[in-house]
């Protein structure tokens, strides 16, 4: 790569992209001073970190945004690193979706549950805990104390319409909303007074159940006051499981790391009113070369960028100072709306905690390494030997892989399974549903789909970098089909007709004897059965074979449940969907007469007028379809 001119190289904060020869961004940096940065990276390499080198000779371009400031520039950094995800940027490797302690808050009836994945508006979290049965213990004890719903919607609404609580109204687990055994407001107070005492806030809870108790003792009501004495022992027994870490006044996240050479582990301690009331740990994959400080800041990037469920809190506890503070702190600050601190304990309470939760760090490293170990060697082997056995002119490093499906003929689909570096790479598969093919013709709808998908890529390849979608920008190291010679053949074939047969090595793979076919060789090669190289290309195989399958049934199953109602131009999905329960079913809606259907004042007579000829043909002509609705007497 090619210094840029001197000169054109702003002295201003800014954000850098370096872009590989087929215009991927490969790295995505930050800089206060984007001049003074990049110059760091045109020197000798020798002098460069071994994989900071090895990212400046895979580059070709450097590319460069201003901005206003330095935490712009961090905020820009982090939305293109989420954008384009580059190779060369540490990532997130650790997939685990933590379990939370959820209330919907946004419902009528609000409703505790345990929830993971996604955050949704409406939805107030605790946690995220380590195990989901620690949540469901802790929600089991608190529904004694505050017993609000943990139902579905649908068994909501059947016990609502059958007038009779489930089994935890008869328990007095819930306090039956459903049949109108509790008021609206004391409803909202136990949704309140729980999610107090999940903030941290016990003491009051715990001092008003036993007044609760001594009223109903001193009144001789023994047996409200026992059951209230069984809801205050649940109460403390969840109190108990909630660690007190620090003064009730504190709200903290204390961040643990551990690291080697290649990747690092991290675990975060959440503290909320001197209690640990939540934990999360991730692995980041060290691409690039980083000081501890470094490490510090990528870490607070991935936390707090995303909008924690438990907000942000006064004061971060971290293991070493970042590589820069000020603009963290100022960064949080902007985020929470008031001061937050960013701060190396030194002595006392706080440092032991820290190091309680590095020591957390330490042995999930330990962990982590002994699956990293025997999962990085596998995968490694078998590119390795897929190279050798194969003849291929470098490690198939992405392999993308293609099937079709079809039953007799209808709903023909295919898919491209994209492996990389030996994992499936979900975000850059693809479906195609066969467009050209009459019948069971499987060879005839393989060519089709080989030829798109490599239409586009020569397209993508001559457009340029700034303009390119990204779907088919990059063309694999090994093309693989499901099948035998004849699939092989239409591979070859398609992709001698677009001029990529020197660049793109194909093969097939027959299920019969797990046979591997090559162009020009008339006997098939039998890898090792017990090789890794066998085990990688049956699972690209299956999961392409999954991936089409999928599809097919998704098609399938659409086509055998299509509706009257479907096409029916002003009838969308939320029109439809109120118009089939207002009127009690699809064939409800099928005997409806146009009166009845104009009569809904919110269906557009126009639109009536279409449900009505769609189910029963053109309207009489006595019956005015285009007639407006009267307002008034």
């Amino acid at each position: 790569m090619q210094r840029p001119p001197a000169g054109t190289i702003p002295d201003s904060p800014g954000s850098y992209q370096f872009k590989d020869a087929h215009g991927r961004v490969i790295y995505v940096g930050k800089a206060k001073s984007l001049r003074q940065r990049l110059s760091n990276y045109f020197q000798n390499p020798r002098n460069l970190p071994p994989r900071t080198a090895q990212m400046v000779a895979t580059a070709e371009t450097v590319e460069w945004i201003q901005v206003r400031n330095d935490v712009e520039a961090l905020m820009l950094e982090y939305n293109l690193i989420k954008e384009h995800r580059p190779r060369f940027n540490v990532r997130l490797v650790d997939d685990k979706s933590y379990p939370f302690l959820a209330i919907t808050m946004s419902d009528d009836w609000p409703r505790a549950m345990v929830m993971r994945g996604s955050k949704r508006k409406g939805v107030r979290y605790w946690g995220p805990y380590g195990h989901a049965y620690a949540i469901r213990e802790t929600l089991d004890l608190l529904l004694r104390t505050f017993p609000i719903r943990t139902c579905s919607d649908n068994k909501f609404r059947h016990h609502e319409r059958i007038g009779r609580p489930c089994l935890l109204g008869h328990i007095e687990k819930c306090s039956a909303p459903c049949v109108d055994a509790v008021s609206k407001e004391r409803y909202d107070e136990l949704v309140e007074e729980l999610s107090r005492f999940l903030d941290g806030d016990t003491d009051e809870v715990v001092r008003d159940l036993e007044a609760q108790m001594r009223d109903a003792a001193g009144e001789l009501e023994f047996e409200l006051a026992a059951r209230l004495r069984d809801r205050l022992g649940s109460v403390r027994k969840a109190i108990e499981k909630q660690q007190m870490v620090a003064d009730r006044s504190e709200d903290l996240d204390v961040i643990g790391i551990a690291d080697d050479e290649l990747e690092a582990a991290v675990q975060v301690f959440f503290v909320r009113g001197g209690r640990v009331v939540g934990r999360k740990g991730f692995v980041i994959d060290k691409v690039e070369d980083l000081t501890a400080e470094e490490l510090v800041g990528n870490v607070l990037e991935g936390l707090y960028y995303d909008y924690p469920p438990l907000g942000f809190p006064k004061v971060v506890l971290v293991p070493t100072p970042s590589e820069d503070d000020d603009l963290y702190e100022r960064w949080l600050c902007e985020l929470r709306g008031s001061k937050v601190q960013v701060r190396v304990p030194q002595r006392g309470d706080k440092r032991t905690l820290l190091e309680t939760v590095t020591r957390n760090a330490s042995e999930e490293l330990v962990r982590h390494r002994l699956r990293r170990a025997s999962d990085h060697n596998a995968r490694a082997q078998a590119l390795n030997e897929l190279q050798e056995q194969l003849g291929l002119p470098e490690a198939p490093l992405r392999i993308e892989c293609f099937d079709m499906s079809h039953i007799q003929g209808t709903d023909y689909v295919g898919s491209m399974v994209v492996v990389e570096d030996g994992l499936p790479k979900k975000s850059e598969y693809r479906r195609f549903k066969i467009r050209d093919v009459a019948g069971n013709d499987d060879f005839a709808a393989m060519e089709e789909v080989l030829t798109r998908r490599f239409r586009n890529y020569l397209q993508e390849r001559e457009t340029p970098v700034s303009e390119r979608e990204g779907r088919f920008s990059y063309p694999p190291n090994l093309l693989v089909v499901d099948g035998g010679k004849g699939q092989l053949n239409v591979a070859v074939r398609v992709l001698q007709e677009l001029g990529l047969d020197d660049e793109i090595p194909v093969a097939s793979l027959a299920k019969q004897f797990e046979e591997v076919f090559l162009p020009g060789q008339p006997d098939p090669v039998r890898l090792p059965r017990q090789s890794e190289a066998l085990y990688l290309l049956q699972r690209i195989r299956d999961e392409s074979h999954r991936f089409a399958i999928t599809y097919h049934r998704q098609l399938r199953g659409r086509r055998m449940t299509r509706s009257v109602l479907d096409d029916i131009p002003g009838l969308g999905p939320t029109r439809k969907k109120r118009l089939v329960k207002e009127l009690g079913g699809v064939t409800a809606v099928k005997r409806a007469s146009l009166d009845t259907l104009r009569g809904l004042s919110w269906l557009p007579d126009a639109v009536a007028d279409a449900i009505y000829e769609k189910v029963h043909g053109p309207p009489a002509s006595g019956a005015q379809p285009n007639a407006t609705r009267q307002s008034g007497p």
